[in-house]
């Protein structure tokens, strides 16, 4: 009886012993799982910011560019009305100039020559050398010179191609500011799979969870390296 106790103390000691030793492993391992689930949730938290926050600064951009894009609008539709006020008196003294010659009414023909703007009258002074009245290739007047240029109506010109590309530039800047959203949103679903895996307790199915997350991670972290920065 003695010798039969001390093998069943002997078997119960080696039992608790090696129950020991396996147990120890698991819960290196479920602590290295919830080590690189924590690592995880800092980077998430980290790109997840830095994503936000470029949206937020594109979508400014775009913003800036758009209230731009109008105000630069603005600017060549007046100049385009002042330039079509300008050619527009231009060519009723011209039509004054016509009639006045055809009365050989040389008083007011010079009078009318000296009311020219003085873009209009280069171009007049170049026309009347082509001998208009008796070359039928002459231009139909001054404003259809090569020669001409309206000050006013090249400024609206150049407004007007700024604010293009003033527009262009918020388009641009605006689907920036969505592709970060994007991320944003993918960022939101890597959290989301990394809170339901601390909700399990098998382990494959915890480290299948964090590895389909920390894919997504790299993802995101890929797209907002190759994106605009701001």
């Amino acid at each position: 009886m003695p010798e039969g106790n001390i093998n069943a103390e002997v078997s119960q000691h080696l039992r608790e012993h090696n129950h020991g030793h396996g147990e120890v492993p698991s819960h290196r391992r479920l602590e290295i799982i919830e080590i690189a689930e924590a690592v995880l949730l800092a980077f998430v938290a980290l790109t997840t910011a830095l994503s936000g926050y470029q949206a937020a600064r594109w979508d400014g951009e775009s913003a800036r560019a758009y209230a731009e894009s109008s105000r630069l609008r603005a600017e060549s539709n007046e100049t385009a009305l002042a330039a079509n006020q300008v050619l527009a008196y231009d060519a009723a003294t011209f039509t004054a100039w016509l009639q006045a010659y055809e009365a050989d009414d040389q008083q007011l023909v010079m009078m009318l020559e000296r009311r020219f703007t003085p873009e209009y009258e280069a171009a007049f002074r170049a026309w009347l050398k082509l001998e208009p009245f008796s070359n039928p290739k002459a231009p139909p007047g001054p404003a259809y010179m090569p020669t001409f240029r309206n000050a006013e109506q090249e400024e609206a010109k150049a407004y007007a191609d700024e604010a293009t590309a003033a527009f262009e530039e918020g388009v641009t800047s605006r689907a920036t500011a969505e592709h970060y959203v994007r991320v944003t949103v993918i960022l939101a679903a890597v959290l989301f799979l990394l809170a339901i895996g601390q909700r399990f307790h098998i382990r494959g199915v915890r480290r299948g969870l964090a590895g389909v997350a920390a894919v997504f991670l790299a993802y995101c972290i890929v797209l907002i390296a190759t994106y605009p920065h701001t």
